[in-house]
């Protein structure tokens, strides 16, 4: 007479899942943890973008409160920013345009063709990156803002930074340079040159290099752009980042 062997642990297993009434499902098929992760990162992505959005909302309200500003008094809309705002490289302009305080967006025009142009030559869509100015309405007549209105603005930069929280900023002239890192040298002294820059306690890579409107006006400068182009290419490289 043959006996019939009993699984105890399969009893144990099937008791006590009965016993806290469960609905789980079984499967043989492995799960894919990578997927969940990639939905995980995604999620955070997203939450983070809202977040930003939020606090960006809330600087611009506060941007457009100020008093006694003749910049403000003279422009149609203020320009606080554009672009990724997720994005790993923050592009730091000097000023609005006519075009741009027209439309509300940065670097339109003849200036934004060559932008364009300069940032597809080492393979990075505008779109792709956050834009931004060092003074966010436009000064009469295009003139250069004083030293008082840059320091004015300058607060309200740093906190678009710590907004955005990129890996590289990359300052276009020297209201931007002025701005961020308090240097009034001729920016020809500074371009080219990786420097690191602390806003509220967090260090940021910070490249200067000229403004595309001032080589508009004086082209034979571009070859040094190109250098100073070919430099953010290769921290982008170094620093493993996915634009």
């Amino acid at each position: 007479m043959s006996k019939k062997v009993i699984n105890q642990n399969t009893n144990y297993v099937s008791e006590l899942l009965s016993s806290i009434d469960s609905n789980f499902t079984f499967d043989e098929n492995p799960i894919n943890r990578l997927m969940n992760d990639n939905n995980n990162l995604k999620k955070d992505n997203y939450l983070n973008k809202i977040d930003k959005e939020k606090e960006l909302s809330e600087l611009k309200l506060q941007i457009n409160s100020i008093n006694d500003c003749n910049l403000k008094d003279n422009s149609k809309k203020i320009v606080l920013g554009d672009g990724n705002i997720n994005s790993s490289i923050m592009l730091v302009g000097e000023a609005p345009g006519a075009e741009e305080d027209y439309i509300g967006e940065t670097f339109l025009g003849e200036v934004g063709d060559l932008l364009k142009k300069m940032l597809n030559a080492i393979n990075i869509k505008k779109e792709n990156i956050y834009s931004t100015y060092a003074v966010n309405f436009r000064p009469p007549e295009d003139r250069k803002p004083t030293p008082i209105e840059i320091k004015r603005y300058s607060q309200f930069l740093q906190k678009q930074i710590s907004i955005i929280q990129p890996k590289i900023i990359i300052l276009m002239g020297s209201t931007a340079m002025e701005s961020l890192t308090g240097l009034n040298s001729k920016i020809s002294m500074e371009r080219g040159k990786w420097k690191e820059v602390i806003v509220k306690n967090t260090s940021y890579n910070v490249i200067i290099t000229f403004n595309p409107s001032y080589l508009l006006r004086v082209p034979e400068n571009k070859k040094h752009s190109w250098e100073d182009l070919k430099m953010i290419k290769q921290k982008i490289v170094d620093l493993k980042l996915n634009i």
